[in-house]
């Protein structure tokens, strides 16, 4: 078995385990009964597997032995076990398919919450919302159940950016803005988190929170809720106040934060630090569990994520921090300013003779200069005064236009030339993963009459379910691209994004690539404002054409200049 990663841990990390509050346990177990039960019931099982206990982690109830290479369904490589907890299993994987690294959660079908987890992913996977890690597969085989989701490695989780400090007044803005209007689209849909803790949150390079372990990261530890939309929204506030205060919001240590001193009860943010927003500390305390108690205006608490995002939508936009002046380097003087000029000089103690010079062209010289220039001027008004004469006395039939001399043509620029594309596949990071990979090489197989297409969703815009998909080309490696010459069947907006010339691998969100040009119609010849070099080229179509029934795109053919 790998050894466990400290730096990737995934939704199923077993730290801070202690209740959201002081009356968690009676909103929401965490599975300690469940595993109580499972113990007593599997004791002989747990007596002779005694011996494959390791550093206190329990073995999995029927679970095969699994190690790193092992591969599901032909497709999915395990890389290293990121957790090993009650049963179940996480580890950081590799689709070879796709060839991008994924995340799996693994228990044996027998396992007692194997139907309730197979469930929480599907429903998952069906919300579709790109503010969470999504689910991209859930599958029972060969006795295992096993779910596949996103793995983001350009991304920090919440518990890294708070172990450097409480963030910036702009950034918890963001994160319980986010957070609360996700987790209010996710309950209306009838999807509850229950375990939205600060490993749960991811941060990516833009600044966009997504939120991973929905319903699944609460299935897999058997944590039910009676009152399911208030335990996420004290969640969501908690989070808030940790981003505030670099606390935990209870009289104990969880998630690598220092709780509050026992005994003093739940204190506002802004009295445990000084400096926190003012409002941020009240939507905070509104949103956590304090025997009905607010923040000190007596609004009422927030029940639900909905009403913590309107909550939030209604106070002033907190503005992002001022760029920070950076003072002009020192003046320099320069070696003219250093010289003597402007300063009193100190004058010697003799002067010496000055010899004064004659005026100018005063001298023989000079005079002879000035009657040889004499001389040309006169000449050259002669001259000049002939051809004006000989130009008007001139018969019309000798004039000529001059002739026009066609702009020269650089012969040193190079032809534009083709760049071979090694390989292609569908690329669609904000949906399920997959869009008709099967048809991925007619999109560039030299036949204009075949073609790849999306999915066929029922309205534009891609049914509202995702801003974009489309297409990565590998060039095998970097090459200097110029243009790139795109033939669809009917009207598309598309855009052409390109990685990062140093990147060691594919990219796999589209921020992560950058937008070179952009256009629309069924020929698109797409150019960036100059010559780029990169390996990996995205076709992003932004907006498909009524097709088939729906709205489908269809890219006949692709073609690269270098």
């Amino acid at each position: 078995m790998a050894e466990r990663s400290t730096a990737a841990v995934d939704v199923a990390d077993n730290s801070g385990d202690d209740p959201l509050t002081a009356k968690a346990g009676t909103a929401a177990t965490d599975g300690v009964a469940d595993k109580q039960k499972t113990a007593e019931q599997t004791a002989e099982a747990t007596d002779k597997k005694a011996v494959d206990r390791q550093s206190g982690e329990q073995p999995s109830i029927t679970a095969p032995e699994l190690h790193s290479g092992h591969k599901l369904a032909r497709r999915y490589r395990l890389e290293e076990c990121v957790t090993r907890l009650d049963g179940f299993s996480s580890w950081r994987a590799v689709d070879e398919k796709l060839r991008r690294a994924v995340g799996v959660h693994l228990l044996p079908a027998d396992h007692p919450r194997a139907r309730s987890v197979l469930a929480a992913a599907r429903s998952s996977a069906l919300l579709g919302d790109p503010r969470f890690v999504q689910v991209l597969d859930a599958v029972e085989e060969n006795d295992l159940v096993y779910v596949v989701h996103e793995w983001l490695p350009d991304s920090t989780e919440l518990t890294a950016l708070l172990a450097t400090g409480p963030l910036e007044p702009h950034d918890a803005y963001q994160l319980v803005s986010q957070v609360s209007q996700a987790m209010a689209a996710a309950h209306r849909e009838g999807l509850a988190h229950l375990r939205l803790t600060p490993s749960a949150v991811l941060r990516s390079s833009t600044g966009q929170y997504r939120i991973r372990g929905l319903a699944v990261n609460a299935a897999l530890r058997g944590i039910t809720a009676e009152r399911p939309q208030r335990n996420d929204t004290e969640a969501i506030g908690a989070l808030l106040y940790a981003a505030l205060t670099q606390r935990w919001p209870y009289d104990s240590d969880a998630y690598g934060l220092s709780g509050l001193p026992k005994g003093v009860g739940l204190l506002p943010p802004d009295q445990v630090r000084a400096g926190v927003h003012r409002g941020l500390s009240e939507i905070a305390m509104r949103a956590l569990a304090n025997d009905g108690a607010t923040a000190s205006r007596q609004e009422p608490p927030c029940t639900t994520p909905d009403e913590l995002a309107k909550a939030v939508a209604a106070m002033p936009r907190v503005k992002p921090p001022e760029p920070e002046f950076t003072a002009p380097p020192e003046y320099q003087r320069t070696t003219y300013q250093q010289g003597t000029y402007g300063r009193p000089q100190v004058h010697p103690a003799a002067t010496q003779p000055v010899v004064v010079p004659p005026p100018p062209l005063q001298s023989r010289t000079g005079k002879a200069l000035k009657w040889a220039v004499s001389a040309l001027l006169i000449a050259a008004l002669g001259l000049g005064s002939w051809q004006i004469a000989d130009r008007l006395l001139a018969p019309d039939s000798q004039q000529k236009e001059a002739p026009v001399t066609p702009p020269q043509v650089d012969e040193k620029a190079a032809p534009l030339k083709p760049v071979a594309i090694e390989s292609a596949r569908d690329f669609d990071p904000l949906g399920n993963g997959s869009e008709k990979p099967q048809a991925i090489d007619r999109a560039y197989d030299g036949d204009p009459s075949t073609f790849w297409y999306t999915e066929n969703y029922r309205g534009p815009g891609f049914a509202n379910l995702k801003t974009g998909v489309g297409l990565v080309l590998d060039l095998g490696k970097v090459q200097k691209i110029s243009s790139v010459e795109l033939s669809f069947v009917g009207h598309t907006s598309v855009e052409l994004r390109t990685a990062p010339s140093d990147v060691s691998s594919e990219p796999s969100m589209p921020d992560s690539y950058t937008t070179q040009a952009s256009g629309a119609g069924s020929q698109v010849t797409l150019k960036p404002p100059k010559a780029v070099s990169t390996r990996y080229v995205l076709v992003w179509l932004t907006d498909v054409p009524s097709n088939d029934g729906g709205y489908r795109g269809k890219l006949s053919e692709v073609k690269i200049m270098g």
